[in-house]
Order: C-alpha cells, then structure tokens, then sequence
C-alpha cells in the first residue's frame, strides 16, 4: 500500500522512460540486472494467476482480483495504467498479466515503511528496503517485470513524472483522509473520460470512505459502478443533477456495509474475534 501525501487528453502520450531519463528522475527497472529474458506471462489464465499470487503478501480477494484482472484486459494498446501502493506486486502482477501488449503499467511505490497495511502505519522502516526488493522479485518470478515501470516516489510526488492521461487508476495508497483525496482528486483528474478508477478498502477504512464522499459522492465526474467486497469502481464521466442524485443514492446505500466493516474492527481490536462472526465475518481484518 503506498501513501501519498489535470490534464487534457493527448491523442499520443509521451514515452515515459525517456522523458524521466532525460529530467534525471530515477527509475526502477523491475526487470533485474540479469541478461536473460523475463519469462513472458502472456495468454495466462486469471484462475493460473491467482493461484500463483498466493504466497505474494498482500490485501486482495478473488473477487478484486478479478475485477482489476478483467479492467485491465478490456484495453486497448497504448492504454495507460497506474497503481498507487503496490506494496509486494500482488495486485500489480494480475494488472500486469492480463493487460494486453502495448499498454503501459506504471507502479508508484515508495517501499518507505510506513502504510504496509492494516495497522501498520509507521515504524515499519527495516521493511522498507525487504519490501522493495521482494517486489521487484516477485514481479520477476511472475514473468512481468519487463512491462512494469516502478516509480519509487510518494503519489504526489510523482504527478509529474506521469505526463499525459490514464486510463486504468487503481488507487490503494495511504488510508488517512489527506492523502486518500489528494490521491483521488489529483490523480483522477488525469483519468480519461469513459476510464475506471478502483478504490481499494472503500466503505471499510474511515479515512478512504470520508474521501470518496467529499470527491465521488455528489461529485459531477464519477459514476459509481459497483463494488468487490471493499474495492470499489468508477467511470469518469460527466454526469447531470439527476445523475448526480441516482449517484449519490447508490453509494449512500453501501453505508450500511461500511458500518458493518467499522464494527468488525472494534471486535477484532478488543480481542472478540469469534464475534465476528456473527456479522458474517471470517474473522480477518475487513478488505
């Protein structure tokens, strides 16, 4: 998970890696130093890849797997994709998998200790360095670390190092109200009409749910198409007040759901695990 802190449409985007080269900003390569090819993971199936993410930490169902699997499918070459906290790969090897040759995947990241996950917000700086580099391997090992452009930088500092739209964003960064909405916000603007935008532990986290309802709730600019379990999906689009309305209305009816998620928590936290249950928990951590 990463931790954070507009543009028009160009008909052509700038090839990336040149451009940072030439400002001078580093760049990861996830393809390691070894001269032999990355094994290619083309044509994969998404039950062959889930099961090869299994052992890659991670916060991510079947179900959101799925769905940034088949997002990620349905573009077209020269499509741009962006994921914000990539944390181990996880979900930037299903992105990775099933885009197809020709879109452009950039992971911004920067492995800094702090945001690992849930509860783990700061003091966490030994992992940061074994982070980074179990990602660059686990990407390797999933035969995709050539097509991944990892920019080790915090989400708002890395807006212009990412000139250009975006088509695919899948926002999974800090959990905090202040950077979830900057994220949303300056990132999203980037998005191309008719693009998604993913929305990792909405409706669970308070700081991620506070954000989508000051930016997508009555917000002119982003259908809410649904959700899996707490990854949750939006169109950009321009949308009239009744739009609005219906939009508003159909995120305000998962209120319930992120209530439920809050509770959970509170049992979890005062060791009432079992209780859990009875909200039809597994007793994990809501994501």
């Amino acid at each position: 998970m990463t931790y954070n802190r507009q543009t028009t449409v160009a008909p052509q985007r700038p090839g990336l890696i040149p451009r940072l080269a030439h400002l001078g900003v580093p760049i990861v390569s996830t393809s390691g130093s070894s001269n032999l090819p990355t094994p290619p993971a083309r044509n994969a199936s998404f039950d062959g890849v889930y099961r090869s993410i299994a052992d890659v930490q991670g916060w991510m169902t079947r179900d959101q797997a799925c769905r940034l699997w088949d997002r990620a499918g349905e573009l077209e070459p020269g499509a741009r994709v962006v994921e914000i906290g990539s944390f181990q790969g996880r979900s930037m090897i299903v992105l990775a998998s099933s885009a197809p040759e020709g879109v452009e995947l950039i992971a911004i990241d920067p492995h800094g200790g702090n945001d690992r996950g849930p509860q783990e917000l700061d003091g966490f700086v030994a992992e940061a360095e074994g982070d980074h580099e179990t990602f660059l391997s686990n990407l390797r090992e999933a035969g995709v670390g050539d097509r991944v452009i990892h920019l080790r930088k915090f989400s708002d500092d890395a807006l212009d190092d990412v000139p250009g739209a975006v088509d695919l964003l899948y926002v999974d960064g800090a959990h905090r109200y202040g950077p979830a909405v900057a994220d949303i916000r300056s990132w999203g603007a980037k998005v191309v009409p008719g693009g998604r935008m993913l929305v990792h532990d909405s409706f669970s986290s308070v700081g991620v749910t506070l954000a989508l309802i000051a930016t997508t709730l009555v917000g002119p600019h982003w259908l809410y198409e649904g959700r899996s379990q707490t990854m949750s999906q939006f169109r950009r689009a321009q949308l009239t007040p009744i739009e609005r309305l219906r939009n508003a209305g159909r995120q305000t009816l998962e209120l319930p759901y992120f209530a439920r998620n809050l509770l959970v928590k509170v049992l979890i936290v005062c060791h009432l695990r079992a209780a859990t249950k009875l909200l039809g928990s597994n007793g994990e951590w809501p994501y």
